[in-house]
């Protein structure tokens, strides 16, 4: 798996699953060296993009440096400022989403059709995880997912994160979970990314995502959370036409961004206010 790690006081994700360095959060202090240092990681490892999660008003050394802002979400950190999703292509070639682009195309459009509909419900009830639910969890994540860009496989990893800042949430159908997704907090910016979304192939096509998302945003809000979020597999039909129907709105498409079962992938941004 990808490595997290720091640079200076700035956090940080890279290896050669993803080919990539992605700056998960920035500490302004490492600024701007710390631009120069990621591009020197890549050039040692022969990674060939960079990626940066940041504040608005600190973007203007990573334009200058050359990055392009692929999505934007208005209004993603406590203090009302715009969080820009900024991508620097090492190889020019990862910049071209080659066949992927009339499909991604397609895809927004289909998810834009239609209007916003309940998530619906069913004898099934939506859960939180417990620990003791992590050795099960991390089957249901080995079965959708081949290889994913964190260890969701491992019932260590879904234990610590839970611990930590990431709330689980799953459907259950005859005693076994079926459905799984989680809310990854930041409560100091305020914002929740919604993500890890699956579900087992047997039981999809029942609507199961689109039920845990508005669990997952009614707890959320009720924690204070404010801005929700999701990073998409941009060919994921479902998963694009999930969130549209929630009412978020299309941030921008990061292009051949992420290693997901086998291939990199470019995704797309959703976000919604959680007006309480």
């Amino acid at each position: 798996m990808d490595e997290v790690t720091r640079l200076g006081n700035s956090l940080i994700q890279h290896g050669d699953f993803s080919r990539r360095v992605y700056l998960m959060k920035l500490d302004p202090a490492d600024l701007p060296e710390v631009i120069a240092r990621m591009r020197s990681l890549s050039t040692r490892r022969g990674y060939t993009k960079i990626f940066a999660k940041v504040p608005r008003h600190h973007a203007a050394p990573f334009l200058s440096a050359g990055f392009i802002r692929e999505a934007t979400i208005p209004r993603f950190f406590h203090d009302g400022d715009t969080g820009d999703f900024l991508g620097l292509f090492i190889d020019p070639r990862r910049a071209d989403p080659g066949a992927d682009g009339p499909k991604i195309r397609r895809i927004l459009d289909l998810a834009a059709t239609g209007s916003a509909s309940p998530a619906g419900g069913s004898e099934e009830s939506v859960f939180a995880c417990l620990p003791e639910d992590a050795e099960e969890m991390s089957e249901v994540y080995r079965r959708v997912f081949a290889t994913y860009p964190f260890p969701i496989h491992d019932p260590a990893y879904l234990r610590e994160t839970m611990a930590t800042h990431v709330a689980y949430f799953g459907i259950r159908r005859r005693g076994k979970i079926v459905a799984l997704a989680s809310s990854e907090m930041d409560t100091a910016a305020g914002n929740v990314e919604m993500t890890d979304f699956a579900t087992l192939p047997e039981y999809r096509g029942h609507g199961l995502a689109k039920r845990i998302l508005a669990v997952m945003e009614e707890k959320m809000r009720s924690r204070g959370l404010f801005m929700a979020y999701t990073i998409a597999r941009s060919l994921s039909a479902g998963m694009n036409i999930t969130f549209s129907r929630r009412d978020y709105r299309f941030g921008g498409t990061l292009i051949n961004n992420t290693q997901i079962s086998g291939r990199i992938e470019s995704m797309n941004v959703w976000y919604k206010e959680l007006k309480s």
